[in-house]
């Protein structure tokens, strides 16, 4: 696949493989994209940006129904390379494919709704005689980094908004997975949009460099790591952040709840695209009056999980991302059993296949308890009361989402108050979300919101004008 710059496809001699992490095989290759061709789609997003920024809202709201109608069109063919170059199994990554259809439609009708209002100015006895009022305009260029996890989800998380806003975009999707981000590329350019707004480079974080430094470029939006985002933070220089830095998220699970009613979920929340998820589910919080029961429950369910081909409509749990996650994810188990935790389940590895796991009695401060694991692996620990559900849920660096299932209200919304979470589910999971909610979290998981509504906000700056009217 080629990249897209100024509104052309660009092959170069220089490619790179992408390959399956299931089997190795190549699924295609796209441009090996230097420091240059990154500079070429900066200058290019500048032009994309100037006709993007004199675009009236009723026609940005046309390209980008268009762009949805072209989405969903295609949703099947992206389903594919997602399962081929993710790992994800073939109906996560339908589901996948299913939501920036979802996201451009709700960006259309958002395109519409960018306002401004009145400022009373006669509130001050200096401002009388005098009439003003703001207005959101477009930053002009945001640089757009996506993860290797949900790359077709999260770039349209980011380029949707910033197209409705009047914006420009630089998109540099994860170099293990860009071939989904650039089909999906293919539908937004073909439905119309000036040369220059939507530009795609396939280049490695070292020679993305110029799309987070250069000056011309206001708003860097980013979803990755906490150590690339510190790394871009410190790059950046005067621009509007957005980062969504991950988690360690974990659910509580009361004696009050219906907690049977929640094993399903509680499964596909531990060990879906096999838990590579910012809002995995990697820690169960359950009172220990129904502890013993959880447990006889839900193992049995995790054992039943079928792990493999990703292409296989049978398969529950697809492959990690590379050898590398899988050999992390091994070690990190391996070191919660040295200290005595004991795996319940799975806690074995095929090349980049990694058996869904379950441990117990592992004691809190080793990494799996307390940092991302990213990785098919849930840590179940007995609690005594909604107080230590509290303790244990912000005992973390992070705070993206957490999730709690109770009956009593008054329990619900002293968890709901009390933890540093962006996100808190009550009877769900963290790993649940809307595509146009507010989204994003707190500490070490970021700065900054997801949700079209909320993301045009970071996407768009205020402009003041006031007459004298005397």
């Amino acid at each position: 696949m080629d990249m897209l710059i100024g509104g052309q496809w660009i092959s170069k001699d220089a490619v790179r493989e992408i390959r399956s992490p299931f089997d190795g095989t190549v699924v295609d290759t796209v441009p090996a994209a230097d420091s240059n061709d990154v500079r070429a789609a900066v200058d290019a997003a500048e032009e994309g940006a100037k006709a993007m920024g004199a675009m009236p809202a009723h026609q940005r709201c046309q390209l980008l129904h268009r762009a949805s109608e072209l989405l969903a069109e295609r949703q099947e063919d992206i389903s594919q390379l997602l399962a081929r170059e993710v790992g994800k199994t073939i109906g996560e990554g339908r589901a996948e494919a299913s939501r920036p259809p979802i996201i451009f439609d709700f960006s259309a009708d958002a395109a519409r709704h960018i306002a401004g209002e009145v400022i009373p100015l006669d509130a001050d006895a200096g401002g009388v005689g005098r009439q003003g009022f703001c207005k959101r305009v477009p930053c002009g260029i945001v640089s757009a980094i996506s993860p290797f996890n949900f790359p077709v989800a999260l770039s349209a998380h980011k380029i949707g908004p910033a197209l409705a806003a009047g914006n420009s975009v630089i998109l540099k999707p994860a170099s293990q997975t860009p071939l989904a981000a650039l089909a999906m590329a293919a539908a937004i350019d073909e439905a119309g949009f000036p040369p220059g707004a939507l530009n795609v480079v396939t280049a490695s974080g070292g020679e993305a460099e110029p799309m987070i430094t250069d000056e011309r470029v206001r708003v860097i939006t980013f979803t990755g790591s906490a150590e690339v985002g510190r790394g871009l933070s410190q790059q950046a220089g005067i621009k509007r952040l957005h980062l969504e830095l991950g988690s360690s998220s974990s659910v509580a699970v009361m004696a009050d709840a219906d907690w049977e009613a929640a094993l399903p979920r509680l499964v596909t929340g531990a060990f879906g695209v096999a838990g590579q998820v910012c809002i995995s589910v990697q820690k169960i919080l359950v009172h220990q009056l129904i502890y013993d029961q959880f447990l006889a429950r839900y193992v049995p369910l995790v054992q039943e999980l079928k792990v493999g081909d990703p292409l296989d409509e049978s398969t529950d749990v697809g492959p990690m991302i590379s050898e590398k996650a899988a050999e992390r994810a091994e070690q990190w188990v391996q070191e919660a059993v040295d200290a005595g935790g004991k795996a319940l389940c799975g806690a074995s590895r095929e090349g980049n296949l990694f058996e869904p796991t379950v441990l117990v009695d592992v004691p809190w401060g080793t990494r799996v308890t307390c940092e991302e694991a990213f990785a098919p692996i849930a840590v179940i620990c007995p609690i005594k009361n909604v107080d230590e559900a509290i303790e244990l849920t912000n005992a973390t660096p992070y705070g993206l989402q957490t999730g709690i299932y109770t009956r009593d209200i008054a329990t619900a919304f002293k968890f709901a108050d009390a933890v540093n979470q962006g996100g808190i589910n009550v009877n769900e999971t963290c790993w649940w979300r809307v595509d146009f909610q507010p989204y994003g979290g707190m500490k070490n998981s970021g700065i900054g919101r997801e949700g079209i509504a909320y993301a045009i906000e970071e996407m768009t700056e205020w402009k003041t004008i006031t007459f004298n009217l005397s």
